[in-house]
C-alpha cells in the first residue's frame, strides 16, 4: 500500500501528483498487463534474447563509432 504524508496546507493535486508518480515507479500496471495475457516461455525468451542482441548491437556501435 502506498502512503502518501500530506503537509498540512499542502494543495491536494500536489499530493495526487506525488501519488501518480510514487505509483508509476512501482510498476504496479506494468505488472498487471503482463498478467493479462499468458505468453509461452519459449516466447519470452525469444523476445530476451531479440532484445539483448539488440542492445550489444548498439554497444558495439557506440564503442566503434
Amino acid at each position: 500500500m502506498l502512503i502518501i504524508p500530506v503537509k498540512e496546507g499542502e494543495n491536494i493535486d500536489r499530493a495526487l501528483k506525488r501519488y501518480k508518480r510514487k505509483f508509476n515507479n512501482t510498476q504496479a500496471m506494468r505488472l498487471l498487463r503482463d498478467r493479462k495475457q499468458f505468453d509461452k516461455p519459449s516466447v519470452v525468451k525469444r523476445a530476451q534474447k531479440l532484445k539483448a542482441s539488440y542492445v550489444q548491437k548498439l554497444k558495439t556501435q557506440e564503442e566503434l563509432g
